[in-house]
C-alpha cells in the first residue's frame, strides 16, 4: 500500500506536548514569554475579516515585511509553513533518488526524516568535539548541505566565515544555514546571501518572536533559488492569521529584542549552575543548553524529571544518551528545574 522507504523509515518524534499544564515545559525550545501586543492587536482585527477567502498564496504582506526587515527584496523571500516545511521544499526542490545531502551530526533529526522521505542518502559527517564546522564537509561531494546554525542540540555556533568557504569550495551545490536560533546568537549569515547565490538562509518567527503556534518560517535566498522552491509549494501553505501576525511580529522587533536578552541572561545562569552540579555545557548560542555527563546514560535522570513535573528533553542515541536538552524558561522555571534536578544527581 505504502512506498517501501515508507515503509522501512523511522518517523520524526516531536518533543512531548503534554495536556497537563502543570509540567515546568522545558522541552521543545518555545519561548516563555509572550508575543509582542501588536500580534494580539492584528489577529484579533483579522479574525473580524472574511476568513472564508484564501490567503495570498505568497502570503505577500509578510514577504514584503521580512524584506524590509532583513534588507532583501520581496523576490528574495519565500513564507512557508514554519521553518520545517521549507526544509521539506528544499528537499522536493533538490533531492532526486539516491541524492547525496549533508549535515554535521549530531544535528536536528528532521533532517534524517525528510531525506529518507524523498529517496535520498544522507551523509553523516561528525562535528568534532568543539562542535567546529567539520573539514569533512568541505570536501563532501553532496548536492546539497545542510547546517542548523545554532547547531540542535549542542546550542553551539559555527561563525558565518567559515560558511565563505563551504560556499566557495563548490558554487554549484545549494548549502542551507538553519538558522531557527540565530536571534540568540552573536553572529548569522545574513550578509552572505550578497555574496553567494547558492545559499539559502532559514529562519523562523517560533522561538524568537514567540509564535510557535502559528507555524511561519522563512526562506532568505538570490531571486533564482527562490523562484525555483516557490514552484513547488503548496499552493496557500500559510494561512491568513499567521500571515498578518507574523507581519505584525517583524514591526515590532525590540519586542522580540527585550524577549531575547532575557533569555540570554537566564542562559548563562543556567549554564553556570549546570557546570557546578558536574555537568559538562558546551557554549550555546540559543535558548537551550546541553547539559551531559560524558558516558553516563541520562534516560533515568530524564524520567526522574517527568515524575517530578519537570520535562527536558533526552535523545536515547549513541552519541546523545549522556545529555539532556534544557529549554531555558523563565527564572522560576529554571529553579524548579535546577532544585528537582540536584535531588537526582546528588
Amino acid at each position: 500500500m505504502f512506498r517501501r522507504i515508507v515503509e522501512a523509515m523511522e518517523g520524526y518524534v516531536p518533543g512531548e506536548q503534554p495536556r497537563d499544564r502543570r509540567y515546568v515545559k522545558l522541552n521543545t525550545n518555545e519561548n516563555p514569554y509572550p508575543p509582542s501586543p501588536q500580534v494580539l492587536e492584528a489577529l484579533h482585527d483579522a479574525v473580524a475579516e472574511n476568513l472564508r477567502l484564501y490567503p495570498r498564496p505568497m502570503a505577500d504582506e509578510l514577504r514584503e515585511r521580512a524584506a524590509r526587515l532583513y534588507r532583501l527584496q520581496p523576490e528574495n523571500v519565500l513564507v512557508g509553513n514554519g521553518s520545517d516545511e521549507l526544509l521539506a521544499i528544499v528537499m522536493r526542490a533538490c533531492v532526486d533518488p539516491a541524492s547525496r545531502v549533508a549535515y554535521p551530526v549530531p544535528t536536528y533529526s528532521l533532517y534524517d526524516t525528510l531525506v529518507s522521505i524523498h529517496g535520498g542518502q544522507a551523509v553523516h559527517v561528525p562535528f568534532p568535539p568543539d562542535f567546529s564546522l567539520p573539514e569533512a564537509l568541505l570536501e563532501t561531494d553532496a548536492k546539497l548541505v545542510i547546517v542548523c546554525n545554532p547547531n540542535s542540540p549542542s546550542g553551539t555556533l559555527v561563525p558565518p566565515e567559515s560558511f565563505r568557504a563551504l560556499l566557495e569550495r563548490r558554487p554549484s551545490r545549494l548549502v542551507v544555514a538553519d538558522e531557527a536560533y540565530v536571534d540568540f546568537a552573536d553572529a548569522n549569515c545574513l550578509d552572505l546571501l550578497r555574496e553567494h547565490r547558492n545559499l539559502v538562509v532559514l529562519r523562523t518567527l517560533s522561538k524568537s518572536y514567540s509564535l510557535a503556534g502559528l507555524r511561519i518560517g522563512l526562506a532568505l535566498g538570490a531571486e533564482r533559488v527562490i523562484e525555483a522552491l516557490a514552484k513547488v509549494k503548496d499552493s496557500y501553505n500559510v494561512n491568513r492569521l499567521s500571515i498578518v501576525a507574523g507581519a505584525a511580529a517583524l514591526r515590532d522587533p525590540r519586542w522580540m529584542e527585550g524577549n531575547v536578552r532575557r533569555i540570554r541572561r537566564s542562559r548563562d545562569a543556567l549554564t553556570r549552575r549546570l557546570v557546578e552540579m558536574g555537568f559538562e555545557v558546551p557554549p550555546s548560542q540559543a535558548n537551550f543548553v546541553l547539559a551531559r555527563r560524558p558516558g553516563q546514560d541520562l534516560g533515568p535522570v530524564y524520567e526522574g524529571l517527568k515524575r517530578r513535573g519537570v520535562l527536558v528533553r533526552h535523545f536515547p542515541t549513541p552519541d546523545l544518551r549522556d545529555a539532556l536538552r534544557i529549554t531555558v524558561g523563565t527564572d522560576d522555571e529554571i529553579g524548579v528545574l535546577l532544585r528537582v534536578l540536584g535531588q537526582l544527581v546528588g
